[in-house]
């Protein structure tokens, strides 16, 4: 797992041969990055189910409950299988983008 600080987010991107091992990693990593906005991309290697990144709800309801954003990358999801909630994203920029409107949202008080 690759986790990179950037300005306004942290970017955690997998580069490990399984999403279970990629989890695990992440899992134990998350206390850290609580209290930063974060972009989680799945690398498209990985064989991956809508099962697998439904995981990541509780971490997005943590983190907005915190005052944080969170999105998901993953090309191959379909966006109709989870909550509208939940921001999943085919691309970097759009998840880029997810953070940028939220934080427009917060300062103006949605």
């Amino acid at each position: 797992m690759i986790i990179t600080q950037k300005e306004n987010y942290t970017s955690v991107v997998s580069d490990e041969s399984t999403f279970k091992e990629f989890y695990t990693s992440f899992s134990t990593e998350i206390e850290k990055l609580k209290d930063q906005h974060l972009i989680v991309q799945v690398s498209e290697n990985l064989n991956i189910s809508e099962q697998d990144i439904s995981l990541f709800l509780n971490v997005a309801e943590a983190q907005n409950e915190n005052g944080m954003s969170f999105v998901v990358i993953c090309a191959a999801a379909d966006n109709d299988f989870f909550p509208e909630h939940f921001n999943i994203v085919p691309t970097f920029v759009e998840a880029e983008d997810i953070i940028q409107m939220e934080a427009i949202e917060r300062d103006l008080g949605f």
